[in-house]
């Protein structure tokens, strides 16, 4: 009897794998086609930056609405059953994130004091702030930022 259960064990992992291999096909995920379509596109924002002085106060608001860099799209990536994992399955995630950053300048136009009227005069009435925006995007193992 104590020789049935242990062929009948063997067999039944084996069985298991043989079970594991076939739905791997079907637990595959890959967004699309198969084809990656990561880009940077265009896309505004409202910015919105306020300037304090040294003791705290805050001296003026600006504001503009801004038109900027950001990636955008799809990253192939893919689940597969898996016997050493501890959750049963081998994820493999990509993310579509940027590859390289530019510096940019933006100047904001609607500047206020802290009573909400309009600056005018020429050295309050705009702001130039420095931002960092992509110039190009590339799938990426997500969560991996040793880039």
């Amino acid at each position: 009897m104590v020789t049935f259960w242990k062929t009948f064990n063997k067999c039944s992992f084996v069985y298991f794998i043989l079970i594991l291999e076939n739905f791997a096909g079907a637990l595959r995920y890959s967004q699309g086609t198969g084809d990656e379509n990561c880009e940077t596109i265009k896309s505004e924002i409202h910015l919105i930056k306020e300037e304090f002085d040294e003791l705290g106060r805050m001296q003026r608001t600006c504001n503009a609405d801004v038109i900027v860099n950001k990636c955008e799209g799809l990253c192939n990536s893919q689940v597969q059953p898996s016997v050493i994992t501890p959750t049963g399955f081998l994820k493999e995630c990509y993310c579509c994130r940027e590859s390289f950053l530019k510096e940019k300048i933006i100047t904001l136009s609607h500047c206020y004091d802290p009573d909400g009227t309009r600056l005018n005069s020429p050295e309050m009435a705009t702001m130039d702030i420095r931002l960092r925006e992509p110039t190009d995007c590339k799938c990426f193992k997500c969560g991996d930022f040793t880039r």
